[in-house]
């Protein structure tokens, strides 16, 4: 069906995203707010506003019956779950539509098996998708872990098999850390998603974490080829980059080509991200699971290939068939993104809420900051840290690291502790300018006090 109401059940910058994307295409848009985000950036620039409940996560942008009552009492035509909160959730999906709502993203069935990461995996496998050894689907008991890590080999990551963002997974390099972190595993999981099912992969040592961006319309898929997302603090990116500079031409294209395989083989419809590790030292390259929803990163892709993935979003989910054919998408230059969040690195990057008391925005060419801020407005204390995402591009990599230093530079956000100066000492760093990290390489540079040292 066509839209003309946008729905919005989401917030920060990403509803400021969505809104200006829904604009664009002559959409009306309705943003939900709970009590704590009624003067949020996106409640100013939407068309209507409506609250959903208090200010808690779980009593508004995580209450999936008053958000839908929201919905359909607004007269929109299509809700977009942006990223976190319900954006994953298939039930939710299913009500949307139940309510004849379109729900902008995949299908409920399609949330529902690849957001199971043990499922996933089986669907990777049957697409001919290479998967880091593990278990066969998720592990119900310790006995079976320790059975199921005999065949992967130690050491072994224990994962959660619902859910992301680094909950519930753990190291385990012999029997008796299994033993002891399985049901640590589980309870996290259980209290982070509602569901404490896990599964075992072998842990790859220095691995690279990329991943390929796909956009489907549930027959045909397209690739906007790949990012690297190596540098993270505790398995939470910070740094992420486009194209992936540490990939052959011929792993590119494998790698890519396999993630069309797996989205068209499960009939992906929207904006999708599938995730890999790469092991540099033998080339090899392991599916780990897929993102069913728009990505924190995705403006690096949008930078390098000029097509803007949320208005793609809301064409498909009106009903278009996808525009875009393989020959029409061709990477260009070099993007980086850094996260821009609220938070102390000098207090082990405690929460820094508060209130802007000044703003100054970074500009010039192939510069670009996706933010929620204005001056006067108090970042409450219940969400997510993120404020901002700070996008750059240029020729090349080494170009692209030299204008995210001058944009770094330029940019003033007074009032609050934020993560700008780790930034800023990344972007200096010998190792980084030389693409040689990954995915456990940033823990260990501030466990060095590196960080503390370079900006002191």
């Amino acid at each position: 069906m066509a839209i003309s109401k946008l729905f919005i059940a989401n917030r920060g910058e990403i509803a400021v995203r969505i809104i200006r994307a829904a604009r664009e295409l002559g959409l009306r848009t309705v943003q939900a707010v709970s009590a704590a985000d009624r003067d949020m950036l996106a409640a100013r620039l939407a068309d209507e506003v409506v609250e959903i409940g208090k200010a808690h996560a779980t009593k508004s942008y995580l209450n999936k019956d008053a958000v839908l009552a929201a919905a359909v009492a607004s007269g929109a035509d299509a809700v977009h779950p942006g990223y976190g909160f319900l954006s994953e959730n298939a039930g939710f999906a299913e009500m949307v539509e139940r309510a004849g709502l379109v729900f902008v993203g995949p299908r409920p069935e399609t949330i529902r098996a690849m957001g199971d990461k043990a499922t996933a995996r089986v669907m990777a496998m049957r697409a001919g998708v290479p998967t880091v050894p593990g278990s066969e689907g998720r592990v119900e008991d310790v006995p079976a872990a320790l059975t199921a890590a005999m065949d992967i080999g130690y050491p072994v990551m224990i994962k959660a098999a619902a859910g992301g963002g680094g909950r519930g997974i753990r190291v385990a390099h012999t029997a008796e850390d299994l033993e002891k972190l399985i049901p640590q595993a589980g309870a996290e999981a259980l209290a982070a998603f509602g569901d404490g099912g896990l599964y075992l992969e072998r842990f790859v040592h220095r691995a690279r974490h990329v991943e390929v961006q796909v956009l489907g319309d549930g027959s045909r898929a397209v690739h906007l080829f790949e990012r690297e997302c190596s540098l993270q603090r505790r398995r939470q990116k910070v740094w992420e980059e486009a194209p992936a500079t540490c990939l052959a031409a011929d792993v590119r294209d494998a790698l890519c080509a396999s993630a069309v395989r797996l989205a068209e083989s499960v009939g992906y419809r929207g904006a999708g991200t599938l995730e890999y590790l790469y092991d540099a030292a033998t080339g090899a390259f392991f599916f780990i699971e897929m993102n069913t929803r728009i990505q924190v990163e995705h403006p690096v892709t949008e930078m390098i290939t000029g097509v803007d993935l949320v208005k793609s979003m809301l064409r498909i989910a009106g009903g278009e068939p996808l525009a875009l054919r393989q020959s029409d998408i061709r990477p260009r230059g070099h993007a980086i993104e850094v996260r821009i969040n609220a938070e102390d690195p000098s207090r082990d990057f405690a929460p820094a809420p508060g209130t802007i008391a000044g703003l100054t925005v970074p500009g010039g060419m192939g510069v670009r900051f996706d933010t929620m801020l204005y001056p006067g407005y108090t970042v409450p204390p219940f969400y997510d840290s993120l404020l901002g995402k700070l996008i750059v591009w240029d020729d090349d990599r080494p170009a692209a690291i030299r204008r995210l230093i001058g944009a770094l530079s330029e940019l003033k956000i007074a009032g609050l502790a934020t993560t700008q100066g780790l930034h800023q000492a990344l972007a200096l760093d010998t190792a980084v300018k030389a693409g040689d990290f990954h995915t456990r390489w940033l823990e260990g540079w501030l466990d060095a006090r590196a960080f503390i040292a370079s900006v002191a």
